[in-house]
């Protein structure tokens, strides 16, 4: 008795046969169906690899170590945390007093009897074979039990005595030094020996410098205060090891927590305490686990991408099997004609998918395994990290295998089911047989497109689910996939005014729906995505210029030094020297406190400054008192719409201008370079006055310098002033300097809407005329009248016109220059709005043209699989031979223009869907603004969000595209066929 299991051997014994028989064919299936799965089994075991289990990572983190304490610098005071010592708060609320600050004393948080290795990391430049080289230094008893793990010894070895370092190969690649050379730190005298290198497996990429505690820190420092410099900011950290086996337990964790000191422990972090046992989570709230509304999205559009994956696939492989279904009629004519059944031909068409497919997933996951383990050391330098384990997972990759089985499948399914319903007369003569089309498929299309249309609009226009834009759309492109017989029919009509060769190719095309219409839904998924990618692409681009605001005039070049000012007059020579610069604005800024202070404010002894308003001049906005209410929300909607553009309450925003501090130390030929033309501006200058470029700074010296409509007594009020100091008015700016003793004072009494301490100093200003571009400068201050108000300064930078562009390779030979510094260098070269995404709908066009020729190539060569016996027909009514090469392109060219064609409409769609959402929420937030108060001021606009058709993409899809398929089908194709007999009739 025959059953199920043998009709199936026997039908995978022929496709197996088959497939080796006709090896080109099954060489071009296997390689589309292997390829993804290929990349995909790759990408799972490289991630798997990558992704560190939480014993790996604290192996990393705390090497041999129970324990890692932390300085929370909340001044010694008791605290709560989290088990994983992310997140920690001080203990009781501090609504109505100071948050605690200052540095804490780690050793009292140690258990006793416990030991303990130091652990510090600070930033310094070192002088390297190129300059110098801003450097992370890590002091770290490297050889010690307790650190392994957290570096891995390349050669050489770890620092053993004080003038011996060791350094990342990452280093030593970029300062040009190498094991056995001498280090120096800019700005001491000492020397080390370099005696070994290290990487550290989680940051392969990273600059660092080991040494043994106190041996390199302590005295920079030392030297760095002394030369008045900025310092290298240490942090230090304790790597603990308790006695017992039970490590770090969470109750040591509480009482270090006493103590002011967070605590990153092996022992809790592996097994952490229940929800409830956390008094973090009792002051604070519990944990947030996250939402599975993310997850869900994420999971709608994975599932949405290998879906269209795997159509794309089987729209390409399915013409293919349909070939060899149309080659192999005659054998599968005998199976029926020898008593075989339609299911018997289904499976054995069937089984050409399964094998293949089969073939198919083994190969690709082999050869991902295989390369993966390979270029394991590339991967591990790509990613900036070493692998934990390689990490195979059997049931993930068997599922990524099995993609490849079902896609075979699926791609057959449409042949076996043409091949079996083939009579067996027809198949053994060759006849083709007529089978009408189907007139429930179109309706199925049709209703697919209108449904998909509508989901795609309700989710850009009403939801906020991205997920239903993308459904939606690919729901229609299934529609349009479904209507391509029924289109194809339609473009039949064309026919009758073309010329004999693409009149004949069409006319087959149509005819042959069967295959025509797999290739063209090919050609049509493949080039919907890349319109779709396009238009979107085009669109964000058309935004980004519109948004986009420059940093200077054109060509215009700024150069700053924010934290060293040593630094700045080399740094002003070189952009000199290498440059074509013009006129050049040296800058400088105030500094309070000592000289080494940055424009950041931080750092000991370092205080601050501030522009103080007037009073009427203050944003009711932004203005505090002494409830702790937040100062928006006094007021209405309605007045906090007209508050947001209030001239009072506008945002200079940031810029270059800004970017070191309010205040710049400079002359006239800042207006220069900025190209601000207003002589009444550079004239005060040159007499001594400060130049405003924000009229709310400015207090007018009389009622003329004020507008006719501004309000006075706005302060603290709901009504708009529109007006504020006119351009061209004069006054003075009050700026307040703030001692570094008194930063924490300054800053309570800010948020109590007191008076903060310290000394004011009046300048005269001038406001600067209307309808200039400052580039985010907030006011320019002469150095006469920086010294009459007793302004510390200090060198800042600079700013140049050019004569022209300056070109990249002098730029990268500018930037190797100022790197020598080492230090924190602002470098900007306004080159106006460059688009980024040229490249990208380049290679989305190629990328289309490719699956364009591909599947008109799988189609053209069934179209001659099908027609042989009309060329033949051809060339005995004396047809000559270009005939078949031009029937053979027009083919080609037919259904590429076809798929073409109705992808680029299609693919309009999701990109569409998607911009209105973008649109919808831009607006919405824009509203939330207004009502809040936001917006930013009187220069606030609407968001601006179109939607731009790349008509130079689509060009390129609908006329190169097409073109070069027929033309390679033409090329390809021999003018003779092979001499036969004419079949008989």
């Amino acid at each position: 008795m025959k059953t199920w299991y043998h009709s199936w051997r026997a039908a995978i014994r022929i496709a197996r046969r088959d497939a080796w028989r006709f090896k080109g064919r099954s060489f071009l299936v296997l390689a589309m169906l292997a390829l993804p799965i290929l990349g995909v089994s790759a990408a799972d075991l490289t991630l798997r690899s990558a992704e560190l289990s939480p014993a790996q990572a604290l192996d990393r983190d705390l090497g041999g170590a129970d324990a890692r304490i932390n300085n929370p610098s909340l001044g010694g005071a008791a605290l709560l945390q989290d088990p994983k010592g992310d997140m920690y708060a001080p203990v009781g609320n501090f609504d109505d007093k100071p948050w605690p600050d200052g540095e804490t004393d780690i050793d009292a948080g140690i258990p006793a009897n416990s030991a303990s290795l130091v652990d510090a990391e600070g930033r310094a430049r070192l002088k390297t074979t190129h300059g110098l080289l801003n450097t992370e230094i890590r002091e770290l008893k490297a050889a010690d039990p307790m650190a392994e793990g957290i570096m891995r010894l390349d050669r050489g070895h770890f620092p053993r005595k004080a003038d011996e370092v060791a350094a990342t190969t990452a280093f030593l690649e970029s300062s040009g030094l190498r094991v056995g050379s001498r280090l120096t730190a800019h700005g001491l005298d000492a020397t080390y020996r370099i005696v070994g290198a290290y990487e550290l497996p989680n940051s392969l990429n990273d600059a660092q410098v080991n040494a043994l505690p106190g041996a390199l820190l302590a005295p920079l420092d030392k030297a760095l205060a002394a030369a008045e410099l900025p310092g290298t900011q240490t942090s230090t950290t304790y790597l603990v090891t308790v006695p017992g086996d039970a490590g770090f337990t969470w109750n040591m964790v509480k009482e270090s927590n006493k103590k002011g000191v967070t605590v990153v422990s092996r022992a809790v972090t592996l097994n952490p305490p229940a929800d409830s046992d956390v008094p973090y989570y009792e002051q604070e709230g519990p944990p947030y686990n996250g939402g599975g509304s993310d997850n869900t999205t994420e999971l709608a559009i994975l599932s949405t991408v290998v879906g269209l994956a795997m159509l794309e696939i089987c729209l390409l492989a399915g013409p293919a099997f349909a070939v060899g279904a149309r080659r192999s009629r005659r054998q599968l004519g005998l199976v029926g004609a020898n008593g075989g059944d339609r299911h018997h031909i289904r499976a054995i068409v069937l089984s050409g998918g399964l094998v293949i497919g089969a073939v198919a997933a083994v190969v690709g996951t082999a050869l991902g395994i295989g390369l993966t383990f390979a270029l394991q050391p590339v991967l591990e330098d790509w990613m900036g990290k070493r692998f934990g384990d390689f990490d195979l997972r059997p049931l993930e990759l068997i599922g990524i295998a099995l993609i490849a089985v079902v896609t075979g499948l699926l791609a057959a399914i449409v042949p076996a089911v043409t091949a079996s319903r083939q009579s067996v007369v027809a198949s053994l003569t060759g006849r083709r047989g007529i089978r009408r089309s189907s007139r429930v498929l179109p309706v199925l299309g049709l209703s697919a497109v209108v449904l998909g249309a509508g989901i795609a609009l309700y989710g850009s226009t009403v939801s906020d689910q991205v997920a239903l834009v993308g459904g939606g759309s690919a729901l229609a492109e299934l529609g349009v996939v479904a209507l391509t017989p029924a289109l194809v029919g339609l473009f039949g009509r064309i026919g009758r005014w073309l010329p004999l060769s693409p009149r004949l190719a069409l006319r087959d095309a149509v005819r042959n729906r069967g295959r025509t219409a797999p290739a063209v839904a090919a050609v049509l998924a493949a080039v919907a995505g890349t319109v779709a990618v396009a238009t979107y692409t085009s669109s964000s681009e058309a935004q980004e210029r519109a948004e986009y605001k420059e940093s200077l005039p054109y060509g215009a070049v700024a150069i700053m030094s924010p934290e060293s000012a040593a630094d700045v007059p080399s740094m002003r020579d070189d952009v000199q020297k290498l440059l074509p610069t013009n006129v050049r604005a040296d800058v400088e800024r105030v500094v309070v406190g000592k000289r080494n202070c940055s424009a950041y404010g931080d750092g000991d002894g370092c205080g601050r400054y501030e522009i103080v308003l007037p009073e009427a001049h203050e944003c009711p906005l932004w203005s505090y008192d002494n409830s702790d209410e937040d100062p928006a929300s006094k007021f209405s909607k309605a007045e906090r719409r007209k508050l947001a553009t209030d001239w009072r309450c506008s945002d200079q925003g940031g810029g270059v201008g800004n970017g070191a501090g309010e205040i710049l130390i400079g002359d006239a030929k800042l207006l220069t370079v900025l190209k601000i033309d207003d002589p009444a501006a550079e004239k005060a200058l040159a007499n001594g006055q400060a130049v405003s470029f924000l009229n709310r700074n400015i207090n007018p010296a009389d009622a003329d310098g004020r507008n006719a409509d501004a309000d006075a007594d706005a302060k603290g009020g709901a009504v708009s002033s529109k007006g504020g100091p006119k351009a061209g008015a004069e006054g003075t700016i009050d700026i307040r300097l703030i001692s570094a003793a008194d930063i924490d004072a300054a800053d309570a009494a800010s948020m109590e809407g007191k008076e903060p301490p310290g000394t004011v100093t009046s300048i005269p200003a001038r406001q600067i005329s209307a309808g200039q571009n400052a580039y985010g400068v907030t006011m320019i201050v002469p150095a006469d009248a920086a010294r009459k108000a007793g302004f510390t300064t200090v060198p800042l930078g600079a700013f140049f016109s050019t004569d022209r562009l300056p070109s990249d390779a002098q730029e990268q030979k500018l930037n190797s220059e100022l790197a020598k510094t080492g230090g924190d260098v602002w470098l900007t070269v306004e080159k106006g709005f460059t688009p980024e995404n040229s490249t990208t709908l380049l290679a989305l066009a190629v990328f289309a043209g490719l699956i364009t020729i591909g599947a008109a190539g799988i189609a053209t060569g069934l179209a001659q699989a099908d027609a042989e016996a009309d060329l033949k027909t051809l060339a005995a009514v004396g047809a000559p031979p270009r005939v078949r090469k031009a029937l053979s392109g027009f083919q080609c060219g037919v259904v590429a223009a076809m798929g073409v064609l109705l992808g680029s409409a299609s693919g309009i769609l999701p990109a569409i869907g998607l911009r209105f959402t973008e649109r919808r929420a831009e607006d919405q937030m824009y509203a939330r603004m207004l009502d809040e108060g936001w917006a930013g001021g009187s220069e606030s606009t609407a968001p601006f969000v179109p939607v731009v058709i790349p008509w130079e993409t689509l060009g390129v899809l609908l006329v190169v595209v097409p073109l070069g398929a027929a033309v390679l089908a033409a090329l390809v194709t021999r003018s003779r066929g092979a001499l036969a007999r004419r079949a008989a009739i």
